[in-house]
């Protein structure tokens, strides 16, 4: 038995390594093919088979776990094949005119059930650190109220008193670098290498606020507020998402856009966005402010 785990444990490693230098290949090629600087480089490309490259701790960390998951799913897959294979050779009628009366195997049934249980434990591992550093939405920032309405979403920074809309730009007045059903007036501004809380909540029906690269995807429901974070990495990049909730008519057009800039430059839209879009604060509702001041 000691043997056993001894080869299990490596094997689980083996797994562990080979899906770290895919995940490190697969980033590097990507970066190198779309350039790490591109602002539209987190968007999605035609024929596109693989993952959005990931802005962030969280996206990074998603990014990981699937990439293990992947390599386990298509060693378990190989594993089976072969077995079905071997099988069906092996055994088949013509080989086997006596077919064998064996009803069990001690060591047979002994691995089938010591093997998923170490797979199924080495996954659970990453999972749930994902899980745990998914929930650690107080060691932020600063904070940004997402609102989804039909069919545009409102951002507020309640910190700095800004609130506005963010509505699709149509397409006959797409300016050029501008992208079709992604590209919107006013997208959310978010500084660089900063911590960043998101309340995400909804003023109707149900939205889904979903930002691939970042590995955001939270419902906006109604009468309820959904916490996540984020930290966008340096590389004044644009991101871009979409509601990924059916919520009517106009669904397919409430696009999101996250644009990300250095300090510098997101303290010089602050200055002037505190001018244009100034809020209120008696239309601030209580709840924001009490975790926003909470954060």
């Amino acid at each position: 038995m000691a043997f056993l785990a001894k080869s299990i444990s490596g094997w689980v490693a083996l797994v562990l390594d080979a899906a770290h230098r895919y995940s490190a290949a697969v980033f590097a090629s990507v970066c190198l093919l779309l350039g790490a600087t591109n602002a539209q480089a987190a968007k999605p490309e035609p024929w596109q088979m693989d993952l959005q490259p990931p802005a962030g701790t969280i996206a990074e960390m998603a990014t990981d776990l699937h990439n293990l998951l992947l390599v386990v799913i298509t060693l378990i897959s190989l594993f089976v094949l072969g077995l079905l294979v071997y099988v069906g050779i092996r055994f088949r009628a013509s080989a086997n005119p006596n077919p064998s009366k064996t009803s069990h195997n001690t060591v047979i049934e002994i691995l089938w059930t010591v093997i998923p249980v170490v797979i199924l434990v080495g996954i659970a591992v990453p999972s749930f650190r994902l899980l745990y550093y998914l929930d650690r939405t107080a060691d932020t920032d600063m904070v940004i109220k997402v609102t989804g309405n039909q069919w545009y979403w409102n951002y507020e920074y309640p910190d700095d008193g800004i609130a506005f809309d963010s509505y699709l730009v149509d397409e006959a007045d797409l300016q050029e670098g501008q992208i079709r059903l992604l590209s919107v007036d006013n997208p959310m501004i978010v500084p660089e290498n900063t911590r960043i809380k998101l309340l995400i909540t909804g003023n109707d029906v149900m939205h889904s606020f979903f930002v691939p690269s970042l590995a955001v995807q939270v419902y906006a429901f109604i009468g309820r507020t959904n916490e996540v974070w984020i930290d966008v990495p340096t590389g004044k990049q644009t991101y871009y998402g979409q509601c990924n909730q059916i919520c009517g008519i106009n669904h397919a057009y409430m696009p999101i856009e996250v644009r990300a800039l250095p300090r510098a430059e997101y303290d010089a839209w602050l200055s002037s966005a505190r001018e244009e879009f100034a809020m209120d604060d008696s239309l601030v509702e209580p709840e924001t402010l009490k975790l926003a001041s909470a954060n």
